[in-house]
C-alpha cells in the first residue's frame, strides 16, 4: 500500500485551508496530487523507505498533524494504486484509514457495485446491470468481447481491468490553481427551482469572466449542491470542447442541476469549478456559423471590458447578492 487518497473535513464551500494541508502531505513526499474541493492523492514510496513505516502508519500521522496545525480532521484511503486508494476512501471515515492489501485486491473489489469504481456513472452501470453484470467480480470474470459490446472497445478494456485490480493510474502533481470556484450561498434554505438556476447563471456567468480574464479555459465543470442536512452531492462533466465561453457553462450547469433531478430539495449552496484548465490560445474552437453564438461571444467580449473598468456589479448586479 503505497498510495493515500485523503479527503479533509473542511467546512462546507470552505477550501482556503487546502494548500496548506497539501504542504502538510508535501512534508512526507513531493508527489502530491490535489483533488479539490477538499482532497489529495499522495504517492508514499519513497516516504515509507525514508520513515522506516508504511503508508497506514503515515496516514496516522497525516491525520495528527493536521488536527493539531489545523483544527481539520480527516478520511484516508489506502491502496497499491490511486484508483483502489479512491475505492477504499469511500469506506473510510473521519478519524481513520481503510486500507487494500496488495494480495487481497480482488477479494475486496469483488462484491463492490460497478459504480464503486472512479470515473464508472449511472448510465454505464444500468447497461451493465440489465446483463446482470451488477459487481466488480462479475464484470472481472465476464468475457473482454461482451464488455466490449456493451460499452466500447476502450472502455470495455479498461473497466475489467479496473474490475481486476490492475491500477495503472499514477499520482501526477499539481496544484490547486489548475482549477477555479465560485459557490452561490442563499441567505435560507432554498427550494425554488428556478432561485436555483438563477443562482447557477450567475455562478457560470462569474466562471468565465475569470477564465478569459486569465486567459483559460477548462476541460471540465463540476457541479456541488450542498442541502440543509450538511450533505452534499457533486456531479462533473466533461465540455464537448476546452471552454471559458458563459453560455457553454451554463448549458453544461443546467444539465447537471437538471439530471440531480431534485425534488423540493432545501438547498443551502451551490458551487460550480471549473477544471483542467489549460492556456485559452492552445485550444481549438470548431466554428459553428452561428450568428446568435457569434452575437454573444461578442457581447461577452464587450461585457469583459466593462466589468474590467468599473467592477462586476456593473455587467451583473445580482452577481455578488445571489
Amino acid at each position: 500500500m503505497t498510495i493515500l487518497c485523503v479527503r479533509f473535513q473542511l467546512p462546507p464551500m470552505y477550501e482556503a485551508a487546502l494548500p496548506g494541508l497539501l504542504g502538510l502531505l508535501e512534508e512526507f513526499t513531493p508527489v502530491v496530487q490535489a483533488l479539490p474541493p477538499d482532497g489529495a492523492l499522495a504517492d508514499l514510496r519513497g516516504a515509507e523507505r525514508y520513515f522506516g513505516r508504511d503508508a497506514v502508519e503515515l496516514a496516522s500521522v497525516i491525520r495528527v498533524r493536521a488536527l493539531a496545525r489545523y483544527g481539520v480532521d480527516c478520511a484516508i484511503g489506502a491502496g497499491p494504486g490511486p484508483m483502489l486508494a479512491r475505492v477504499a476512501l469511500r469506506e473510510a471515515r473521519p478519524g481513520m484509514a481503510r486500507a487494500v492489501p496488495a494480495d487481497a485486491v480482488a477479494e475486496f473489489l469483488a462484491g463492490k457495485p460497478v459504480t464503486a469504481l472512479p470515473g464508472v456513472g449511472a448510465a454505464t452501470a444500468r447497461t451493465l446491470d440489465e446483463y446482470g453484470l451488477d459487481t466488480l467480480g462479475r464484470v472481472a470474470a465476464a468475457p473482454l468481447s461482451t464488455l466490449q459490446r456493451l460499452i466500447g472497445a476502450r472502455a470495455g478494456r479498461e473497466l475489467r481491468e479496473k474490475a481486476s485490480g490492475i491500477d495503472r493510474g499514477r499520482v501526477v502533481p499539481n496544484a490547486v490553481s489548475r482549477s477555479l470556484v465560485t459557490e452561490r450561498t442563499f441567505p435560507l434554505d432554498e427550494l425554488d427551482p428556478d432561485r436555483h438556476r438563477r443562482a447557477l447563471l450567475s455562478a457560470a456567468e462569474e466562471i468565465g469572466a475569470r477564465l478569459r480574464a486569465v486567459e483559460k479555459v477548462c476541460r471540465t465543470l463540476t457541479l456541488t449542491v450542498r442541502y440543509a442536512d450538511r450533505s452534499a452531492t457533486t456531479r462533473g462533466r466533461a465540455l464537448k470542447e476546452p471552454t471559458a465561453h458563459s453560455a457553454s457553462l451554463t448549458r453544461t450547469a443546467y444539465g447537471m442541476y437538471e439530471a440531480l433531478g431534485l425534488q423540493r430539495a432545501r438547498v443551502r449552496a451551490l458551487a460550480l469549478r471549473a477544471e483542467d484548465l489549460t492556456p485559452a490560445d492552445q485550444a481549438a474552437h470548431q466554428l459553428t456559423f452561428d450568428p446568435v453564438d457569434e452575437k454573444t461571444r461578442r457581447i461577452e467580449e464587450t461585457a469583459d471590458r466593462v466589468r474590467a473598468k468599473f467592477g462586476p456589479q456593473a455587467v451583473f448586479p445580482g452577481a455578488l447578492a445571489a
